[in-house]
């Protein structure tokens, strides 16, 4: 079994020390659904909500979240973001908007976290700015799907 790195020998938690990793190029890419009704994807599409552009709102809550991420995630390392990208599908045909997020840094450790956090965000500021008209709002499938950087190397999960 792998040790659990937040873990220490008496099993209280500790941030982990990468004091002595080197920096490298770092990359995280998250994504998720989120599922609404015919009409609601309709009038987000058109910019016809009442909190204003839905869209434009949603990508930055998602910046904002990557920045904060080790605010809210015990344990997680502050890192330097280099550059952070969150960007839309609008599926018609299955009524969803998909949530891509890419996170870059140079550093020690990864920004996975950052890139899920955002991801989560952009979710919860869509359903949060479309509830009003559609309370049957679904997120679904919040996942990492790529990394890339220090010795694990390129990881692709889909």
């Amino acid at each position: 079994m792998e040790e659990l790195t937040h873990i220490d020998e008496s099993g209280q938690p500790q941030m982990v020390d990468v004091t002595g990793k080197p920096d490298t190029q770092r990359e995280a890419v998250a994504k998720c659904r989120v599922r609404m009704k015919a009409s609601t994807l309709k009038r987000l599409k058109r910019g016809k909500m009442e909190k204003g552009d839905v869209l434009a709102v949603a990508r930055l809550a998602g910046i904002m979240a990557a920045k904060q991420t080790p605010h809210i995630i015990p344990l997680c390392h502050p890192v330097l973001i280099g550059d952070i990208r969150v960007e839309f599908g609008l599926d018609e045909d299955n009524n969803t908007v998909e949530i891509t997020t890419t996170v870059k840094s140079i550093g020690k450790t990864g920004v996975e976290m950052e890139a899920l956090t955002a991801t989560a965000v952009t979710a919860l500021t869509i359903y949060d700015m479309c509830k009003a008209v559609d309370r049957g709002i679904q997120i679904e499938s919040i996942r990492l799907i790529r990394k890339s950087g220090g010795k694990s190397g390129v990881i692709d999960l889909e």
